[in-house]
């Protein structure tokens, strides 16, 4: 007996109709630890639709009190992405917090005191004449 593979690219299809979703859900909740600056940045479904990674990034707030929020409505958004998703299995939501935008912020601004450096550096080379 064979397997029915599943369609290319239906997890990346998946994926992006969670992202979707769940900011739209989170949108509706009254949390306050939640604030309305959060952005879902990726969605991560496992190949058996049980369990999903969402990752998300905030402009203003508390990354660990976000997510801690977030993580107690994530029943509530699973029961929101049932009513939504057309799959069989909805699967269990797990948030964390995207640190990519900080890490960047902080590696851009390890460039820039480099640069900065090596432009004094060079600029103090020059009033030296051996």
């Amino acid at each position: 007996m064979r397997h029915k593979r599943s369609t290319p690219n239906r997890s990346n299809r998946v994926n992006d109709q969670i992202q979707r979703d769940v900011a739209e859900l989170i949108r509706e909740l009254k949390d306050p630890r939640i604030g309305a600056m959060v952005t879902i940045t990726n969605v991560e479904v496992t190949p058996d639709y049980a369990h999903a990674k969402i990752y998300f990034s905030l402009l203003v707030g508390d990354a660990v009190s976000c997510e801690e929020g977030l993580n107690e409505a994530a029943g509530y958004i699973r029961n929101g992405l049932f009513k939504r998703l057309q799959i069989h299995t909805v699967p269990t939501l797990h948030f964390h917090f995207d640190r990519t935008t900080e890490r960047a912020l902080e590696l851009s601004a390890l460039i820039t005191r480099a640069v900065a450096d090596k432009a004094k550096d060079a600029d103090e080379g020059e009033g030296v004449q051996p």
